[in-house]
């Protein structure tokens, strides 16, 4: 009988600059890696871990608060292919996540910061996208929801303007 998982487990350090990361050593196994921006309390890494045993599923949140959260209960749930990271998700996808390695890539409800002046720190720029687009895999997906209709119109434009990129439609 194996010992419980800890919350020690799930979590994975950031890289040092210039590292790159490396899914099969983080997981201790090969299997497709779907990435989530942006965890929170973990419920949907959670659900999608539980029902797809045979892909990894690596999280990224920067609120401490939820970050511990959600590791806690990947632990409780002995979810052992999930890993989490509390780190800037725009740096590490731009500068740590190897070429082709993603098979998905969710990002749910990304702050929108309202105001014209905060608008350079959305996530959701070209050079992010660009550096999404060279992490994933040919035929990967990209799923972005946001509730914000100016930063849907900016999302949008982005995604556009991305020649990589094909929109499919929703089913």
């Amino acid at each position: 009988m194996s010992s419980p998982l800890t919350v020690q487990d799930v979590i994975v350090a950031p890289p040092e600059p210039g590292q790159v990361l490396d899914f099969d050593a983080i997981f201790g196994r090969s299997a497709p890696v779907e990435m989530e921006i942006g965890v929170g309390k973990g419920t949907f890494l959670l659900n999608r871990a539980r029902n797809y045993p045979d892909r990894n599923f690596f999280g990224v949140e920067w609120a401490n608060k939820f970050f511990l959260y959600a590791a806690d209960r990947m632990a409780r749930w002995g979810v052992t292919n999930v890993r989490l990271m509390r780190t800037d998700a725009s740096h590490l996808m731009r500068h740590a996540i190897p070429p082709g390695s993603l098979s998905m890539l969710h990002i749910y409800h990304p702050d929108p910061w309202p105001k014209k002046r905060h608008h350079r720190r959305r996530l959701i720029q070209p050079p992010f996208i660009a550096a999404a687009c060279d992490a994933m895999q040919i035929g990967a997906r990209l799923a972005i929801q946001t509730d914000h209709a100016e930063y849907f119109e900016q999302i949008r434009a982005v995604l556009t303007a991305e020649p990589r990129l094909r929109e499919i439609p929703f089913d």
